[in-house]
């Protein structure tokens, strides 16, 4: 795998453009960064949403607010709440993002989630 060098930076999400995205129900809005091998996004889930389709991504998500429940396709449910964190790697769930009341996640994938 290769490595990159990513120098010193803030990034100002507000400076971020916002991007909406369509769910079975409901909105997500992302702001996104890419860097090589490297996807930052700050995403927010609106109220009642729920994601199509299912994800086999792998990623690192941290609420940052509300809560979400992660849906894994034929095993039991979990929920992230205000400052958890949940991870996995390429490949090794089908998942997907359910919110009651919405939730706001930052949200980081990249080559170094592939399963091997």
């Amino acid at each position: 795998m290769k490595t990159q060098n990513i120098p010193f930076q803030n990034i100002d999400w507000s400076n971020i453009p916002k991007i909406e995205y369509k769910g079975e129900i409901g909105v997500a809005t992302w702001q996104t960064q890419i860097f090589e091998g490297l996807r930052l996004r700050i995403v927010e889930y609106s109220a009642g949403y729920i994601a199509d389709p299912w994800c086999q991504k792998g990623h690192i998500v941290h609420c940052l607010k509300g809560e979400v429940t992660n849906e894994l396709e034929g095993r039991q449910s979990s929920i992230l709440k205000e400052g958890m964190t949940y991870i996995v790697s390429d490949d090794l769930s089908s998942h997907r993002s359910v919110t009651k009341n919405g939730v706001k996640l930052l949200i980081i994938d990249g080559d170094f989630l592939k399963s091997l």
